[in-house]
């Protein structure tokens, strides 16, 4: 029997390289440590082809425990889950987005209110936000189910309840109104968009990242039914009319109708070619600073714009 392998120690997966200094993933994945925190996880950890320890990131139950370890070890949110399909976020760059903000914003301010836009299923921005700054926070869908879910996880986890708040949005063609309230100020607003133009691209771009995840695993090509995506996604998740500029440049417009409501305004941007004419649009409505926030996951740039009307 050769007992080298048996002898080798499992070290954590690397999952990225650059996160925010004060992010808890900065060291990667530390799976013997997750799956003793959180059982349901042990059965999805197994060696990777490079003898590390691992799951499956193309099984949507084994990323959807992955999550709900991640906060459950690092972050104290209990019974976290999102329904079959709905988008579900990578933790280490969403904790990034939140520390950046808090830079933005002052890390050190604790009386701060946060609005985020198209919460989802998982409400990631507004839970970590709780958690790691202890700020208010505010999330909004237009998808009912996806709020349902959200108060489930709030309710699993009772002191969050007053400092989590749900709103829906009624009107598709509305981000803001009917959402910021008359005479309510926020400190900053978040978004993780809608990035695709329709349903059967985004259904294609989430093909590829599985067709490369099965490439880096040394497997075949295989097609894979939208039932199955790990990284999920329903309809307002992922795709809308124009994608995501469109999106964007509604936000951007609409803002300054709330300029005095909210002080920093900021959204993910996932296509670089976006950034420009953005950046432009919101000089054209008034806004007095804008910046353009990197962040750096591994090989991959990240960016969030953000812009503000008060001096």
């Amino acid at each position: 029997m050769n007992t080298r392998h048996q002898k080798k120690k499992s070290r954590p997966a690397p999952v990225s390289k650059g996160l925010h200094p004060r992010n808890l993933h900065n060291q990667g994945y530390d799976f013997p440590a997750l799956a003793a925190s959180y059982p349901a996880l042990a059965s999805h950890v197994k060696p990777n082809p490079y003898g590390d320890l691992s799951i499956d990131f193309s099984n949507p139950l084994a990323v959807r425990t992955l999550n709900a370890a991640l906060l459950n070890r690092h972050y104290n949110i209990a019974s976290w889950d999102i329904p079959d399909g709905a988008l579900c976020p990578p933790i280490p760059g969403r904790a990034d987005y939140i520390h950046y903000i808090a830079d933005l914003v002052g890390s050190e301010n604790l009386d701060i209110k946060l609005l985020d836009i198209g919460t989802g299923a998982n409400g990631i921005y507004p839970l970590l936000a709780c958690r790691i700054y202890g700020w208010q926070c505010v999330g909004s869908d237009i998808n009912t189910q996806s709020i349902a879910n959200v108060k489930a996880i709030i309710a699993s986890n009772p002191d969050l309840e007053g400092r989590f708040t749900l709103r829906a949005q009624n009107d598709k063609n509305h981000i803001f109104e009917g959402i910021i309230q008359p005479g309510e100020c926020f400190d900053v607003s978040v978004c993780n968009p809608p990035f695709h133009t329709s349903q059967d691209e985004a259904l294609k771009s989430t093909q590829r990242k599985v067709t490369n995840l099965a490439r880096n695993r040394g497997e075949a090509k295989t097609k894979t039914k939208a039932s199955n995506l790990n990284f999920g996604g329903q309809g307002a998740e992922l795709w809308c009319k124009g994608g995501e500029l469109l999106f964007l440049k509604k936000m951007v417009r609409e803002s300054q109708v709330y300029s005095s409501q909210c002080r920093w305004f900021t959204s993910l941007v996932s296509k670089s070619d976006n950034v420009r004419p953005l950046k432009k649009l919101m000089l054209k409505v008034g806004a007095v600073d804008v910046r353009e926030i990197e962040m750096k996951q591994g090989n991959k740039v990240a960016r969030v714009l953000a812009w503000t009307f008060v001096e």
